[in-house]
């Protein structure tokens, strides 16, 4: 399986326009085009996805739904809250795996540090890896069977600017 890692855009900052809740800070105009912008690239890079799954909080949410829709896959576009901050790999683990028919390439959305931390999980067994994972960046992973434990190899770990820049 192609496990391809997706931060959120860029958003508005926690506090700002009265948004106390974190779940509801939507990506900001900037945000939304660079999104745009690295779609292109993100398809350049891994074409088509079976699913792509998402945190729910709307941030996430709204980079999903850019990223399906310029890459025609609204129809594979799923939430989980086991990618929320703080989500349990075990539960997303458990969700993946009961995708039928079994998904080979899938687009996860997600939040720092919590993305960072599936990375080195997924690679290491440990959760103490440190990356600089940039909002709106990608990675990919090749799994060989998905567990809540090392079963990854890192292929890469790409900034915004060099997604777009393959646009």
């Amino acid at each position: 399986m192609e496990l391809y890692l997706l931060r959120h855009g860029l958003a508005v900052e926690r506090g700002e326009r009265g948004l106390a809740d974190d779940s509801a800070r939507p990506l900001t105009a900037k945000g939304r085009r660079q999104i745009r912008k690295s779609a292109a690239g993100i398809r350049q890079l891994a074409g088509r996805f079976d699913l792509i799954l998402s945190s729910p909080y709307l941030r996430a949410r709204q980079t999903a739904e850019i990223v399906a829709r310029e890459l025609k896959a609204k129809g594979r576009l799923k939430f989980s809250n086991a990618l929320a901050p703080g989500g349990a790999v075990r539960n997303l683990c458990r969700q993946l795996g009961r995708e039928k028919p079994a998904p080979d390439k899938v687009l996860l959305v997600g939040h720092e540090p919590d993305l960072s931390r599936l990375i080195s999980l997924w690679t290491s067994g440990q959760a103490a890896l440190q990356l600089d994972f940039k909002k709106g960046g990608l990675c990919k992973l090749e799994v060989s069977a998905l567990r809540a434990g090392q079963c990854a190899v890192l292929g890469w770990l790409l900034t915004p600017r060099q997604i777009r820049r393959l646009a």
